[in-house]
């Protein structure tokens, strides 16, 4: 009898073991979380995808923009006050920035980002 009542307590174990594997998964997300998305391009290769989701914080040096991407990783840009775009706010990779029609598109390394872009006119006007 006591052969059974271990056999048993191993057997519950090892299905909570398997259990416990089975909804364990170790791929990112495909999505990152956040209210609004950009495609974004990540790595060498890579295809436009609108995954990556933006943050905007307000602070002392202006607007900031975080980037996060769907692995947990981020990239931060700081909006540029004379409106001439944006620049890595960490890093020491440089933004490269090219307008493609209404979209900004900043490298940084080997990732590449698409921002909604509206051009300011001398008018105050958008």
């Amino acid at each position: 009898m006591a052969a059974r009542a271990v056999f048993a307590r191993i057997a519950v174990l090892g299905a909570a073991f398997l259990a416990a594997g089975c909804s364990r998964t170790d791929e990112a997300p495909k999505v990152a979380e956040g209210r609004d998305h950009i495609a974004c391009a990540l790595g060498p290769g890579a295809a436009f995808q609108p995954v990556c989701a933006v943050d905007r914080i307000s602070g002392d040096s202006g607007l900031e923009l975080v980037v996060r991407h769907p692995d947990g990783g981020f990239r931060r840009f700081t909006v540029l006050p004379d409106g001439r775009g944006l620049a890595a706010a960490d890093g020491a990779d440089i933004a490269q920035l090219a307008l493609a029609g209404n979209l900004v598109e900043v490298t940084v390394g080997a990732d590449r980002y698409r921002f909604p872009f509206t051009e300011k006119r001398g008018d105050g006007a958008r």
